[in-house]
């Protein structure tokens, strides 16, 4: 069997028998940007040499403001829901050289995401506008290009008002491309590859092509399929002589394939190349799963004929530290640390994801409801989408669909989240009408929406989905009927899952998972933390413009620096076997902040849970110690002695209680499973803080001008132990061929800057994030603060050798 050496390429012409075929080009690195009005800006006379020198992805909300050193401010515009962050005008320009050599050729420019409402421009010929923040989009080049000489693409961006329910980031947030096609080609995202039939001994692959051949000629279509070692395991060739854009369908078996599944993410690629006579016109490689999924109310979801029930969150799209900015590894640590922990499906809430977050779903084996819109027709927000939804939506859906058909992570198409008309007439015509085209797009897949205010007038609105979204369907006293139940009473054909559910409700929206066939998951709002929506695990709603400097919502299980939180450890007892984690009631409100007028219904928050054992100005006085545990039972000791055992199972809803002297020393508890000891946890009291300990995720990155290592640095006393109370101001000294894109520390109520070299920590610990520069070398990063004894962490930054062509 023939053998492919499958790799990635940035850039890269490819010269194949007298033709050539080409790679996207990364279009990321050195652009000119400006926040700000800057008229005439389009035009490639306009003089920007004051401009800020930046790569992109980039993120100007998540920067300083102009005379401040924090990007928040009490009065900025997006109040509450975007963080107290700041929007406007920006500009960015970059200068590129097309080559003659593809004078004869397509040039398209592609854009992963903007925020928002951009303008594109090509030496001062305006190409067109995409109001829609989070739609990957493309423009032809070709017309307008000199060859030979320097041209401008700018690009303008207006992130204004009120238009967003979260933190949105501003400006070019995601990657770049440049795509380079001979005249005759195979249309970008052209290829859609389905499995309709799939047995242990064969799988039937359907390959859909988009060719454009705009020359009479015989043309040669031939798909070869490789394996993850790169051995052929397919191939099938068409003939066509079309001379305009037209569709061609293949059909290939693979003997014995190897499924795409949770535990066994395998996947395959198809190379794809249009010939005329043996010059190669195009290639395209495409990667996708041998996976069949199906919905129904007696079996649940099925993957590969396997029921399994979705242990999911949903997560929105920015990066914590990074503001929106999409880096690749910062889409790729938080899935990585989102699956550790036992998540097996996410929902994408509520816009289209970057490329790079799917393709790691697709790699690690996480399920996906990919996720349009937040809003349609009805206002949410003044300045929001609807403004732009009755031209928009269609172009929008589009490109979501056909960009993201062959992950196969991806189960579910979300038309929308929460739409304001779901209840009227106008709102189930417009389902269908969504509905309906993205099943001509791709109709592998059912079509949901996640539905809040549950009540039979939502009947018309979900008989238009396949599978019914619900958000907060748990009443929290479990041993009620739920709306679950009431409805599958009323419509038992319906499929339904727990699009959002509160933290505070986690056993009984788990419980309905594993009681009912046609519940089929449950997607906990949320699994990470974001900035915007703020306070809202604290402070609840309605929210306030006076909950400043609240900007983090503090209601996921990970914080934004991926660090688990109370919620998420009993999430853990939950999901998994002999899970063991203790946590302090504290005594006294973990925030001065309260919400008067909190609504019943509000419901993000978690205990006020701490995971340490000093309070010094508590001694002698009861304390309550919670602990989450999935085994049989628990016994916690002070100081060695025991203070007894309690059971931690279904019936105590996996937690117990223990009232504790506080006594300072240590306080371990024992998991037990029947009379062994599965796990021990132990919180030890901390003593003055005398060092800083420094880890870092990778000691390894590539150079390649866009890397990332995540350092944290922990203030521990002489015994090693973290001090949680401790709050010093570390300041970061980084030598070598690297930068400090980030830092932060978690608190919900910080305003110090993302952008420096300092931080003060925030119970015992602070990260530093480094991004590699395009040059190889060690990267020194030194931690130091006043009466603690600093620390270093060395990371090696490689260049990656160029494949052989």
């Amino acid at each position: 069997m023939k053998k492919y050496i499958l790799i990635s390429f940035q850039l890269v012409v490819i010269t194949l028998i007298g033709q050539q075929t080409f790679e996207p080009i990364s279009m990321d690195m050195d652009w000119k940007f400006h926040k700000g009005g800057a008229y005439g800006a389009e035009q490639p006379t306009f003089d920007d040499t004051e401009w800020r020198n930046i790569d992109v992805p980039h993120d100007w909300s998540i920067e300083n403001l102009e005379g401040s050193d924090s990007p928040f401010a009490s009065d900025a515009h997006t109040q509450v829901n975007g963080g107290f962050t700041t929007g406007g005008t920006g500009w960015y320009r970059k200068r590129f050289t097309p080559s003659w050599e593809t004078s004869d050729k397509l040039t398209i420019i592609q854009f992963d995401g903007v925020y928002m409402n951009s303008e594109v421009y090509i030496n001062g010929i305006k190409l067109g506008t995409r109001p829609y923040g989070y739609t990957t989009f493309q423009f032809d080049l070709t017309p307008h290009l000199v060859y030979g000489e320097e041209n401008i693409i700018a690009v303008k961006v207006k992130n204004f008002g009120e238009n967003s329910r979260w933190y949105s980031g501003s400006g070019i947030y995601r990657h770049v491309w440049m795509i380079t096609k001979n005249k005759s080609h195979i249309k970008p995202w052209g290829v859609y590859i389905t499995t309709p039939e799939i047995s242990k001994r064969s799988a039937k692959v359907v390959v859909n092509l988009d060719i454009v051949a705009n020359e009479k000629n015989e043309y040669t279509l031939e798909t070869i399929i490789v394996d993850e070692e790169g051995v052929e395991v397919a191939k099938v060739s068409s003939q066509t002589s079309d001379t305009a854009t037209g569709a061609i369908v293949q059909n290939v078996d693979i003997k014995n394939p190897k499924l795409w599944s949770l535990e066994y993410p395998h996947q395959y690629t198809a190379v794809t190349e249009l010939k005329v006579g043996s010059a190669i016109v195009d290639r395209v490689k495409t990667m996708f799963g041998v996976r069949s999924i199906s919905f129904d109310v007696e079996n649940g979801f099925q993957l590969n004929g396997q029921k399994v029930l979705l242990k999911g969150g949903c997560i929105h799209h920015d990066n914590g530290p990074l503001g929106a900015k999409s880096l690749d590894r910062a889409e790729e640590r938080k899935v990585e640390l989102l699956k550790a922990s036992g998540y097996n499906a996410l929902r994408l809430a509520h816009n289209p994801p970057s490329q790079k977050l799917l393709e790691v779903c697709d790699r690690l084996g996480i399920l996906v409801i990919d996720e349009a819109f937040d809003i349609w027709e009805v206002a949410k927000n003044p300045e929001d989408y609807h403004l732009f939804f009755e031209d928009w939506w269609k172009k929008d859906v589009h490109n979501m669909v056909v960009r993201d058909r062959n992950h196969p992570s991806i189960i579910l198409w979300s038309m929308g989240n929460e739409i304001p008309e779901r209840g009227t007439a106008k709102g189930v015509e417009t389902a269908k009408k969504i509905g309906d085209y993205i099943k001509s797009l791709d109709a592998t897949r059912p079509t949901t929406a996640a539905v809040n205010g549950l009540a039979p007038d939502k009947d018309p609105y979900f008989a238009a989905l396949d599978v019914s979204g619900y958000n907060y369907a748990v009443g929290g006293d479990h041993n009620k009927e739920t709306i679950y139940a009431d409805d599958h009473k009323r419509i038992p054909t319906r499929i339904m899952y727990g699009a959002e559910s509160y933290p505070l409700e986690a056993f009984g929206s788990w419980m309905d998972v594993l009681e009912h066939p046609y519940v089929i998951g449950d997607f906990v709002w949320t699994a990470w933390d974001y900035i915007g929506e703020a306070g809202i695990g604290w402070m609840g709603y309605p929210q306030k413009s006076n909950f400043y400097p609240w900007n983090l919502a503090y209601n996921g299980d990970f914080d934004i620096c991926g660090w688990k939180r109370p919620q998420s450890h009993y999430r853990d007892a939950l999901w998994k076997e002999n899970q063991l984690s203790v946590f302090v009631q504290s005594p006294e409100p973990s925030f001065p902040d309260s919400n008067k007028d909190l609504a019943d219904w509000s419901k993000w928050h978690w205990y006020d849970v701490v995971e340490h054992w000093n309070w010094q100005a508590f001694e002698g006085q009861t304390l309550a110690v919670d602990v989450y545990s999935s085994c049989d039972e628990v016994e916690l000791f002070l100081n060695g002695k025991s203070l007894g055992k309690k059971a931690t199972n279904k019936s105590t809803e996996f937690k117990t209680t223990f009232k504790v002297p506080y006594v300072a020393g240590s306080l371990k508890a024992i998991g037990y499973e029947g009379r062994k000891k599965v796990k021990t946890i132990e919180l030890k009291t901390a003593g003055t803080p005398v060092s800083i300990k420094a880890s870092a995720d990778r000691t390894e990155i590539n150079a390649n001008g866009q890397d990332l290592s995540y350092i944290t640095f922990e203030l521990l006393d002489k015994d090693g132990v973290r001090n949680f109370l401790a709050d010093d101001m570390l300041d970061f000294k980084i030598e070598g061929p690297g930068e400090i894109v980030a830092v932060a520390n978690a608190n919900p109520r910080s305003l110090e800057s993302y952008t420096a070299h300092q931080r003060k920590a925030w119970r015992g610990r602070c990260m530093v994030i480094i991004k590699s520069t395009s040059i190889s070398g060690d990267i020194k990063l030194t931690a130091s603060s006043k009466n603690l004894k600093g620390s270093e962490v060395l990371i090696s930054s490689i260049s990656k050798k160029k494949p052989s062509k």
